[in-house]
């Protein structure tokens, strides 16, 4: 289905199985977590993640939008996400349509559809080149180009870029106090 930057395989991230059904789909290295899509802040309490208030901050300057931003995640519940890391990226949407849908469904994994190393899909045809009937279903939206989101890492008052996408921002930023 489309999400905010490209297609994506998405599914609950609240659901061990999903999540583990998405990663033998996408033939991905077992090591590398995914980004969850959230509806609100307040989401990353359901995996016991407390941003202290400079975080919070940070996250209201960079969301919604088209930037994951990693935060840790100790929880051992949530290893089958965090896939040892103890991290988790995030992302706020500001896609209306994509927004109400994670009020209804609760936070989804969405990698982009794609296998792991091949490029991502910018059509549902591309998608299902991939993944057949694979997958559940499929929701067209026409071409999807788009860069995928910027990646961040919050740590102190530095934010460090570990993927340039959509959202262009220096490498590494010293943050206001």
């Amino acid at each position: 289905m489309p999400t905010d930057t490209l297609y994506g395989l998405v599914g609950s991230a609240l659901n061990k199985k999903t999540v583990g059904r998405i990663y033998k789909l996408r033939k991905r290295d077992s090591r590398k977590p995914f980004i969850i899509l959230i509806s609100s802040i307040k989401d990353l309490g359901l995996f016991g993640v407390k941003p202290d208030e400079p975080t919070k901050k940070i996250l209201k300057a960079l969301w919604p939008g088209k930037v994951s931003v990693v935060l840790p995640c100790m929880a051992s519940t949530f290893k089958y996400l965090h896939r040892g890391t103890k991290t988790l990226a995030f992302r706020l949407p500001a896609l209306k349509s994509l927004s109400d849908l994670l009020k209804k469904t609760g936070p989804l994994v969405a990698p982009s559809a794609n296998r792991e190393g091949k490029p991502a899909s910018i059509t549902i045809e591309e998608a299902q080149g991939y993944f057949g009937n694979n997958a559940d279903f499929y929701v067209n939206s026409g071409k999807k180009q788009s860069a995928p989101s910027t990646i961040v890492a919050v740590s102190g008052n530095n934010l460090e870029v570990l993927r340039q996408g959509s959202v262009k921002i220096p490498l590494k930023l010293r943050l206001q106090k």
